[in-house]
C-alpha cells in the first residue's frame, strides 16, 4: 500500500511538472529532460509512468476537466457560471491547468496527442448541465443545450487566450463577467437571470467557500 501511494504521488509530481514545462515552452520546445529537472525524479521513475513525451502531454490534457470542477448548485446555470470563474481563477496560479490549456490550442502537438479532447469533454459536460437547467425551467424556450454549450466553450477559449496575450490573465475575471453579461440574457428566463451572480470576483469567492466547506449562493 505504501509503495502504491508513493507511485501515485510520484506520478502526480511528474504530471504537475510537465504541465509547468508545457505552459512555459509549448509542446515542441519541451523536453523530457526539462520535466525531469522540474519534477526532481529519476528517468526510470518518469518512464515507468510515461513512456514518451506524447503520453506526458496526454496526461496533462486529461486533467483539465477535473480542474474546472465546482460544488453542485441548485441552479444549474449558476453552476455553469461558477465553473467558468473557478477555471479562470485557477488559470492564474495552477501550472498544470495552464499547461493543459496551452496544449489544447497548441497546433504543434503530434497526431498521437488528442488536444481536441478538452473541447469535446467540456461541450458534453456543459450540454448535460444545460439540459438539467432546461428541465428545471431555467432556460428560454429557444435555447438548444448542445449548440449553447459549444458556443460557450468557444467563447471562453477565446476570452482566456485574449486575456493571457494582453494582460497575463490578470483581467480574466472581468472578461468572463463581460462575456456572461452578453450571454445570460439570451439564455436564462428573467426570473432566474436576476438572481445569477456573474461578478468578476465570483471565482475567488467560490473557491474560498470550497476551502471553508460552505456553499456560496448566487446571492452572495
Amino acid at each position: 500500500m505504501a509503495r502504491q501511494e508513493r507511485a501515485i504521488r510520484t506520478r502526480r509530481t511528474i504530471v504537475e511538472a510537465a504541465g509547468a514545462v508545457f505552459d512555459e515552452h509549448g509542446y515542441a520546445a519541451s523536453t523530457i529532460a526539462m520535466v525531469l529537472e522540474r519534477a526532481e525524479v529519476t528517468k526510470g521513475a518518469l518512464y515507468f509512468h510515461f513512456p514518451s513525451k506524447e503520453c506526458l502531454a496526454q496526461a496533462v490534457l486529461d486533467e483539465q476537466l477535473s480542474l474546472g470542477a465546482v460544488p453542485p448548485h441548485p441552479c444549474k446555470l449558476q453552476e455553469i457560471v461558477d465553473m467558468t470563474f473557478v477555471f479562470g481563477q485557477r488559470l492564474r496560479t495552477n501550472s498544470l491547468l495552464k499547461g493543459s490549456v496551452r496544449l489544447t490550442v497548441d497546433q504543434c502537438a503530434p497526431p498521437g496527442v488528442d488536444h481536441t479532447g478538452p473541447f469535446r469533454q467540456w461541450s458534453e459536460h456543459l450540454a448535460a448541465l444545460l439540459q438539467e437547467a432546461r428541465e428545471q425551467g431555467e432556460l428560454l424556450p429557444t435555447v438548444e443545450p448542445r449548440d449553447t454549450a459549444d458556443l460557450l466553450v468557444g467563447a471562453f477559449a477565446g476570452v482566456q487566450l485574449m486575456s493571457r496575450a494582453l494582460h497575463g490573465r490578470e483581467d480574466l475575471g472581468h472578461r468572463i463577467s463581460v462575456m456572461w453579461a452578453h450571454m445570460l440574457p439570451s439564455v436564462a428566463v428573467p426570473g432566474v437571470l436576476v438572481g445569477l451572480d456573474s461578478r468578476p470576483d465570483r471565482g475567488a469567492r467560490v473557491l474560498a467557500s470550497v476551502e471553508s466547506g460552505e456553499l456560496v449562493g448566487a446571492e452572495a
